[in-house]
């Protein structure tokens, strides 16, 4: 017979949910300025380190140097489909995890036992997991600069070390490479 669940269990993990999904903030985090849900990623000119701006496809890696793509981008055909609702990064435990556009840390925490952190950008928000963050919640943050630790426990990678890096606008999730300028969409070529 399975030991009991912890009662406090279920309300620690809709809590958790309702914080990446967005529907609850967090004390420290003062809100973003709105921005258009449905603007395109390419809506023009971003200056570094400003918020509620829509950023190019001009992101930065959140490994360095670049990363081997471990496991691509594969959106569920439905909603509550299973798929891969970002990219794994190979790395290496201990490795610095850059936020990838400048924002506000939204969450820095564990959800379920695993270590993660979210980064708002104006309509847009960047996962990374499993990573030990070193920023509290409402720090501001600019490209490139580091929000945490690759960790080993929870990796989709395991045994190895990876970082799931996601992206979402809104409840919509998107591949996470169009910010490092990363193109997978197919093309037929003529014979």
């Amino acid at each position: 017979m399975p030991p009991p669940l912890p009662p406090d269990l279920p309300g620690t993990l809709l809590a958790s949910l309702l914080v990446l999904g967005g529907v609850l903030g967090t004390p420290d985090a003062p809100a973003t300025p709105s921005v258009r849900a449905d603007a395109p990623l390419t809506a023009g000119p971003r200056q570094a380190g400003q918020e509620g701006q829509e950023p190019t496809a001009e992101g930065r890696w959140p490994l360095a140097p670049r990363p081997v793509v471990a496991a691509p981008f594969a959106p569920p055909a439905q909603p509550w489909a299973s798929g891969h609702r970002g990219v794994d990064l190979a790395g290496a435990v201990g490795q610095p995890v850059l936020a990838a556009l400048p924002g506000r840390v939204t969450f820095a925490g564990r959800i379920a036992g695993k270590p993660v952190v979210v980064v708002r950008h104006g309509a847009l928000r960047t996962t990374y997991e499993p990573v030990a963050g070193l920023l509290p919640p409402g720090a501001r943050v600019d490209a490139g600069e580091q929000v945490g630790v690759l960790a080993l426990p929870f990796s989709h990678c395991y045994p190895a070390a990876c970082l799931h890096w996601g992206l979402r606008r809104g409840e919509e999730y998107l591949d996470p490479l169009t910010l490092v300028g990363v193109d997978r969409s197919v093309r037929l070529l003529p014979s």
